[in-house]
Formats: structure tokens, C-alpha cells, sequence
């Protein structure tokens, strides 16, 4: 809404369209995926892959976590020289690589999202994370 945005979407999902007043609308993009792989030749893997190999994502991870205030600490504490927000749980953003940790509501999770710029690095980025939230 203050970027007047046409489009917004996050890894887990979740679409906001300014014509839709913004809120979520999970349906719009799968209607639009069945629309552009209906009327192409490729099937939607072939025609996701060269996103997902110049964008790779891990996906979202869940952990089981005891406390996962204490988790949220150690991460902050581990990457202060990062730029930090705690908009929703914690998201850590360098050059070349972000994460989104946020807690769950209902069960005693917390929730990993990795992007980066090669998909070694968001190897070596998720399981370095992994070992944190889950030490």
C-alpha cells in the first residue's frame, strides 16, 4: 500500500494485488498458472525452472523449536552486522543472501525461508541457519 504496488508476494504463498484492495488472494495466481500452462507447450516445471535456478529458495522449513525466543536471540545476535528486521519474527538480508525466520502461532515452530544469489550459497545459508535455530 505506501509503494502504491501493482503486485506483492511472498515465498509462502501469500499474494496481495492493489485491485483486490490489497488483500490476500490466493486464487488469482493459481488461475493465472493454469492460464499461462494451458497455453503453452511446456509443462509448468520447464517453464519455472530458469526462475528457480536464478533465484533459488529453499522453501519453507520448519522446525520444531522449544523456545523460540531464545532462537530468535541467538540469530540476531549471529548476524548483527546484517540488516535486520523484526517486521514479522526476523528476516536477515546481506548482498548476496536473506532469510525470513518467524514463529508459528499455533504449534511450537519456527519457520525458515533462505533466498540467495547462487544455490550454494542458500545451501551453505540454510544449513548454517538450521544449525542456530535448532542448537
Amino acid at each position: 500500500r505506501a509503494e502504491n504496488a501493482v503486485f506483492s508476494g511472498e515465498t509462502s504463498g501469500h499474494t496481495y494485488y492493489r485491485d483486490f484492495f490489497y488483500a490476500d488472494a490466493g486464487m488469482i495466481p493459481f488461475v493465472q498458472m493454469l492460464q499461462a500452462v494451458s497455453e503453452s507447450e511446456k509443462s509448468l516445471d520447464k517453464m519455472t525452472l530458469p526462475l528457480m535456478e536464478k533465484y533459488p529458495i529453499s522453501g519453507e522449513i520448519n522446525s520444531e523449536v522449544a523456545d523460540k525466543e531464545a532462537a530468535i536471540i541467538r540469530l540476531k545476535e549471529r548476524y548483527a552486522d546484517a540488516e535486520l528486521s523484526e517486521f514479522d519474527g526476523v528476516s536477515i538480508e546481506y548482498s548476496d543472501w536473506r532469510a525470513n525466520i518467524r514463529p508459528s502461532n499455533t504449534e511450537p515452530l519456527l519457520r525458515l525461508n533462505v533466498e540467495a544469489r547462487s544455490k550454494d550459497l542458500m545451501e551453505k545459508t540454510r544449513d548454517e541457519l538450521l544449525s542456530i535455530i535448532r542448537a
